[in-house]
């Protein structure tokens, strides 16, 4: 999720192409593809997930997209059903989808919690697991999702940085396969189903950015307490908040990367324009489940609420990673969006919307 705030304006200007809404073929790619560099070393996976351990040598003659993602991340999820898809309609033609889980949060670098996520997204081919950032490096990447395109020399020849451009992904793939000796591709896909956190974001009406709750990258905080760095404090919010802004209400200890409700009634409460909100939370003792209620605009979110909580807003925090919160069905306006934990122990890191 590093940089997706410029990830997201930079789809919110462009738009994103979405094979789920495309009627017709992938479209020609335009013009020679550059080499952009080669597929370099991936030695600095810690460990590997569906697969033993990968290397350019092994995956020359393939077509091979690289895709850094971590588990935790909305962007990084929602592009997941495409690389599935094209790992399934292309496998057998000479295609490799190759995920590389570069952890942001601690809880990513635990191993157990990433296997426990790829058995729960299923995505249907090879995970390198990049706890320490060697491969990200080798890579010299900085984003959350990004899209490497690697020929069947080991060149790499296109790269997507954020959401979209399925289209133009697909139709370069399809090229390359062609260039690699491959015949008799399928047709290309139209349709791509998605489902929960996988549905594309209704970019129209996103406005509100990502929302980082630790002190180090928290941004339009409007307690009306400053955040007390590394210990417990009591916050109080205001009465009304301005657009885009958020505020703790009870006791929290604010860290760096987190925020750890410290009570009972503790209450996060943040003032949104978006069909989707997310929150990334754990519980601070593992094991501990953590119970908490979800009002909008003061009320249950009936139809409203998202795949992690009930029509009454209830849901519980069993495990680190992110939970859909609320997902509008009718017409999206400002709205508020309050977190209520029955219990102390959650540890709060990020706010994401689609």
């Amino acid at each position: 999720m590093i940089r997706t705030l410029l990830i997201a304006s930079l789809v919110l200007a462009f738009g994103a192409s979405n094979l789920s809404a495309q009627s017709a073929p992938a479209p020609a790619v335009r013009g020679a593809l550059p080499v952009e560099g080669r597929l370099p070393s991936l030695d600095g996976a810690t460990a590997w997930i569906g697969s033993a351990a990968l290397t350019p040598a092994s995956l020359r003659g393939k077509v091979v997209l690289v895709d850094f993602w971590t588990y935790s991340c909305i962007n990084s999820l929602r592009q997941v059903p495409f690389l599935r898809a094209w790992a399934k309609h292309y496998g057998e033609h000479g295609l490799v989808v190759l995920g590389v889980h570069s952890p942001e949060f601690a809880f990513e670098r635990n191993i157990d919690n990433v296997r426990q996520a790829v058995r729960d997204i299923a995505p249907g081919y090879p995970v390198a697991v990049d706890s320490d950032h060697r491969v990200w490096s080798a890579f010299d990447n900085e984003y959350w999702p990004a899209l490497y395109v690697v020929d069947a020399e080991g060149r790499i020849r296109h790269h997507v940085f954020g959401e979209g451009e399925y289209a133009q992904t697909e139709a370069i793939i399809r090229q390359l396969l062609t260039e690699a000796g491959q015949t008799g591709l399928p047709p290309p896909l139209t349709s791509v189903p998605t489902a929960g956190v996988e549905v594309q974001a209704d970019w129209q009406d996103l406005r509100t950015p990502e929302t980082y709750v630790g002190y180090a990258r928290a941004e339009r905080f409007e307690s009306t307490e400053d955040v007390a760095r590394d210990r417990r404090r009591a916050y109080a919010a205001p009465g009304k908040l301005d657009d885009d802004h958020w505020a703790f209400a009870g006791d929290w200890t604010v860290g760096k990367e987190s925020a750890r409700a410290e009570a009972a009634s503790s209450r996060i409460v943040f003032a949104f324009h978006a069909r989707d909100v997310h929150l990334v939370m754990g519980p601070s003792t593992p094991g501990t489940p953590v119970r908490f209620r979800v009002l909008i605009d003061g009320k249950p979110p009936g139809a409203n609420h998202g795949v992690d909580v009930d029509a009454e807003g209830r849901g519980t925090v069993t495990t680190p990673r992110m939970y859909q919160l609320v997902r509008q069905q009718g017409e999206i306006g400002d709205r508020t969006v309050e977190i209520v934990f029955d219990g102390l122990g959650v540890q709060a890191y990020a706010f994401t919307f689609g």
